[in-house]
């Protein structure tokens, strides 16, 4: 698939670094983690390609650090998307069961039509999840193969993303000279990587707390019901600390990495930081305290868009897991305090699982989008035995299979 049979690279590209990942698959079914390149983004704005040379430059470079290391030449890559262009809705398909029992076919027909959805022309369906089968008014079918029955349902989750944002992503790849296996929607990824069984089973809110953009995924009894995308993350953060304390964006991202905190009453009041100023002005200095009273509002009114997004879908009172925060931007001391306080339900702080080798650089939250993306092609490369219930594989439809030639099936399979 991607460099030899037993080896897959993930690619994920943000608005703050570019990371690849090389994974070697053991005998025993797991990723080994052999090589890892990471480097500044430059070209990207809120998730979305902004500038094509500069993602071109910040992929080669990411992917040479990571071929030198894991001493392998790199063809192909499973990347991930993210962006306000994103947007997802819940859909559901139903047909008769041909020979009363479920078979291949069957699945097929389902799912094609619970993608019959009317979506804008300059939308495209990135993923079709399906979260659960029906068979006779029988729910909570995950495996419905070889069930009888005379009608067959399928309930589904429906990403879609922007034609030209997605085209951009591969562009650049393949300006790399590399191909793409995949594309997969960022919080997804993230997902396979961040969070257990039985949250996604009791109900569960992940935040992907990135530069550029906060992905959100909700989980409840096994499955994904809903996607969503706050354009606010640590970009946001960074701007609010350069133009309060009048300092140039580079230093700003250092005072945030060493010195910010996310709720003011857990800075110390007598710490003080250098700022450096801008032009040839001397140095200032600040107290942590100051910096903090910057930096709450920040997350403070970033937390409350992603509660109101919980709100909105309606899954709010089922998520009994709590929330999970995970993201570069989510490491911040006091960013799990504030959350907790705002949205009144536990919040925990999840580091990337599942990927062995170099543990300590890898269990860190800003590696979870590119650990999950291995996972999900891992999970790809071996479809009989999916990680997670709800990604049952999707038949992709045949070239040349046409309206003519679906009513036929159809008629077949109907009557």
């Amino acid at each position: 698939m991607a460099i030899e049979n037993n080896m897959i690279v993930a690619l994920d590209i943000g608005t703050s670094k570019v990371v690849c990942l090389v994974g070697e698959i053991t005998p025993d079914g797991e990723i080994e983690l052999v090589g890892i390149g990471s480097h500044p983004s430059r070209g990207l704005k809120r998730g979305v390609v902004v500038n094509i040379e500069s993602t071109v430059s910040s992929i080669q470079r990411a992917v040479e650090e990571a071929e030198l290391m894991a001493g392998c030449k790199i063809h192909s890559v499973t990347v991930g998307i993210a962006g306000s262009h994103i947007s997802s809705l819940n859909s559901h398909g139903i047909v008769a069961v041909r020979d009363r029992e479920v078979t291949d076919y069957d699945l097929e027909r389902v799912i094609d039509a619970a993608r019959a959805v009317a979506i804008p022309a300059d939308q495209r369906i990135l993923h079709i999840l399906p979260q659960e089968y029906v068979i006779d008014n029988q729910e909570g079918i995950k495996e419905p193969l070889g069930m009888s029955g005379v009608r067959l349902e399928a309930k589904v989750h429906l990403v879609t993303g922007s034609v030209n944002a997605v085209q951009n992503i591969e562009k650049c790849i393949r300006r790399c000279g590399l191909e793409v296996d995949a594309i997969v929607l960022e919080q997804l990824a993230s997902s396979y990587s961040v969070l257990t069984e039985d949250e996604k089973e009791l109900g569960v809110c992940m935040v992907d707390i990135g530069g550029g953009t906060t992905d959100i995924a909700i989980f409840t009894g096994g499955a994904i019901r809903h996607t969503g995308v706050i354009p606010i993350a640590g970009d946001q953060v960074t701007n609010d600390i350069a133009m309060a304390l009048r300092t140039p964006s580079q230093h700003a991202e250092e005072i945030k990495i060493k010195y910010a905190c996310a709720l003011a009453q857990l800075a110390g009041g007598s710490e003080t930081i250098k700022v450096p100023s801008v032009g040839d002005r001397p140095p200032r200095d600040l107290s942590r305290q100051a910096l903090a009273e910057v930096v709450e509002p920040r997350y403070d009114e970033l937390f409350t868009l992603v509660q109101a997004e919980l709100r909105r879908s309606g899954f709010e009172d089922l998520a009994a897991a709590g929330i999970v925060l995970t993201g570069g931007t989510a490491k911040m001391e006091g960013a799990v305090d504030l959350a907790e306080e705002i949205f009144h339900m536990p919040v925990r702080l999840a580091k990337p699982q599942g990927v062995r080798g170099m543990e300590d650089i890898m269990h860190n939250p800003i590696y979870a989008t590119g650990m999950g993306l291995l996972l999900y092609a891992r999970q790809n490369l071996d479809r009989s035995a999916p990680l997670v219930q709800e990604e049952m594989p999707v038949p992709e439809r045949v070239p040349g299979d046409n309206i003519l030639g679906r009513m036929k099936a159809w008629f077949q399979g109907n009557f």
